[in-house]
């Protein structure tokens, strides 16, 4: 008889050896052009250099001196088009591009002005803002050991107001994050962020940019390091959903017929969760949408997701709360649906990218574990 530990390292091997499938991760060669115009709401005049990106990938823009801006090499699918510019809003418009051809999209951007802390104050700053940094790090960027490798590289951009155990975060630019476990390097743009005891939640986009391989030996760990970050996440969840083969691909669903969130919780621990789980098929969370390559995902309550090709990692039982000496399972995630059935294309991405809440490893796994959008393994 095999020991419990070598069966456990066979079926994730099992698992391993069907998940490089090249059909589930091809996509089909569709690709659109986006062009526009960002103006100053108020004045009508061309706004030049303002950031015109599609939300955490790798392709991006600014605008001319006439305001205008063009992006090329788009997929079709659903995407976020965001616009930012230092002195005005962010704006954001959420599209399903259905069609290989040119779109139009043009931004009006309010002005605004940033309300930063008295940062003269460098005693105060160097006691309360450093303490802030670190706990603000540890919540955005996560805790896993990639985020030991990430790192924001200009920090004097951000400020906080810290209340009764909660922390918020307002930035006066975007955050340079430099990810040497993945080799990527972000400008996010901070729009809210909040944290309490109990959840922690904030808004905004990355643009998302390749480092440099120091040598082969670096570029074969980032490419390692970026498939596993993408195995096991939510986008490869739904692609195996789509394709009818997420238990092939090591996932298993489960209904839960209660759990402890209040829903706009965008993440959460996970200790107030039901004993009681169901199987739930997965065929029937899934349906064609209206138009071909669209999926409407749809399911009652609270859906439990556990990925058998990956253990947790031992941070993790930190992070949940879990005892010292509990050990490692197969990682394990709650999730609901915030505002209802929600659209997916055919790459995995749901047309509004926050009505999902998660809960369990998918909320452990941060900024430091997310690669670009259109990264698929190899």
């Amino acid at each position: 008889m095999l020991k419990m530990k070598n069966i456990t390292f066979i079926l994730c091997l099992l698992v391993a050896s069907t998940l490089m499938s090249p059909d589930l991760f091809a996509q089909p060669n569709m690709v659109v052009v986006l062009s526009g115009e960002v103006l100053d709401d108020e004045t009508g005049v061309p706004l030049f250099g303002a950031h015109v990106f599609i939300a955490k990938s790798m392709i991006g823009t600014t605008t001319n001196e006439n305001g205008e801006y063009t992006l090329t090499g788009v997929s079709t699918g659903a995407h976020r088009l965001y616009v930012s510019m230092l002195g005005f809003e962010d704006d954001f418009l959420d599209v399903m591009l259905r069609t290989s051809k040119a779109y139009s999209f043009s931004f009006r951007l309010k002005p605004s002005i940033l309300e930063i802390g008295e940062i003269v104050v460098e005693a105060e700053r160097d006691k309360n803002w450093k303490k802030r940094l670190e706990k603000f790090t540890r919540l955005f960027i996560g805790e896993t050991p990639n985020a030991l490798e990430t790192k924001i590289l200009n920090p004097e951009v951000l400020d906080f107001e810290s209340r009764r155990g909660s922390l918020t975060a307002v930035a006066a630019g975007p955050l340079i994050i430099e990810n040497k476990a993945l080799g990527y390097r972000i400008q996010y743009f901070l729009r809210d962020f909040e944290s309490t005891p109990n959840r922690v939640q904030y808004d905004g986009e990355g643009l998302y940019e390749e480092l440099d391989p120091e040598n082969d030996a670096q570029a074969a760990r980032w490419a390692e390091k970026r498939r596993m970050a993408f195995m096991g996440s939510f986008r490869h969840f739904l692609l195996a959903l789509i394709s009818g083969r997420t238990e092939a691909q090591g996932f298993k669903t489960y209904r839960r017929p209660s759990i402890g969130s209040t829903a706009g919780d965008t993440f959460s621990r996970s200790s107030a969760i039901s004993a009681q789980r169901f199987p739930l098929d997965p065929a029937t969370i899934i349906r064609a949408g209206e138009v071909p390559n669209e999926y409407l995902l749809d399911f009652d309550g609270h859906m439990e997701i556990v990925y058998l090709g990956e253990k947790e990692d031992e941070s993790y039982l930190d992070w949940s709360m879990r005892p010292s000496r509990s050990n490692p399972r197969f990682q394990t995630s709650w999730t609901f649906l915030d505002h209802g059935a929600a659209l997916v294309d055919y790459k995995g991405d749901t047309l509004d990218p926050y009505s999902v809440v998660f809960m369990g490893y998918l909320a452990f796994e941060r900024v430091a574990d997310e690669p670009p959008k259109e990264y698929r393994p190899r």
